[in-house]
């Protein structure tokens, strides 16, 4: 994988703050953006959710055993789908995972230009549920999920999860 979003200069102890000099804060060690791609075939699936698991560990990326999975899970749907429903006008994918300093950001990127839409609860389906999942598990994790169109025509469906668990309040 490449990165593509934070330098290699040192790090100030404890984290981000503001040098000196009063510019923005430096980058938290685990910070960036790591975009891979991979062939549209059910194989890439697993690759993509272990490629995923090992960046966040590598990284050291601060998130809880449930948001890992949830992650993980938003990743298998997402490529699955782009694998079913786009292999055919978009034979690669792309990955990508955006680390900030309280949310990650994972996203699946292909040249299918169908927008789909998540779709409502049918419990006499056995599929076609993956958008839905995901929306709701980001939802849960207290985040986002939307689908957005690129500039080449594709589309790149994406989930921000922030990296603290979602306070509720106190009553």
């Amino acid at each position: 994988m490449d990165n593509h979003g934070r330098g290699h200069g040192p790090r100030p102890e404890g984290g981000a703050g503001a040098p000196p000099n009063g510019g923005p804060p430096d980058p938290l060690p685990y910070e960036g953006v790591w975009r891979f791609t991979a062939p549209a075939v059910d194989a890439s699936v697993p690759q993509a959710r272990h490629a995923v698991r090992d960046l966040l560990l590598r990284q050291g990326v601060p998130a809880s055993d449930d948001l890992v999975h949830g992650l993980l899970l938003i990743v298998s749907e997402l490529v699955t789908n782009a694998v079913r429903h786009a292999a055919l006008l978009s034979p690669m994918l792309a990955v990508e995972v955006a680390v900030g300093a309280e949310w990650v950001r994972v996203s699946v990127e292909d040249n299918h230009p169908y927008r789909p839409s998540a779709l409502e609860t049918d419990h006499g389906r056995t599929g076609g549920r993956g958008l839905l999942l995901v929306r709701e598990i980001a939802l849960e994790a207290g985040g986002v999920c939307d689908v957005e169109h690129t500039a080449s025509g594709g589309k790149v469906i994406w989930a921000a999860l922030p990296l603290k668990p979602a306070r509720w309040p106190t009553g």
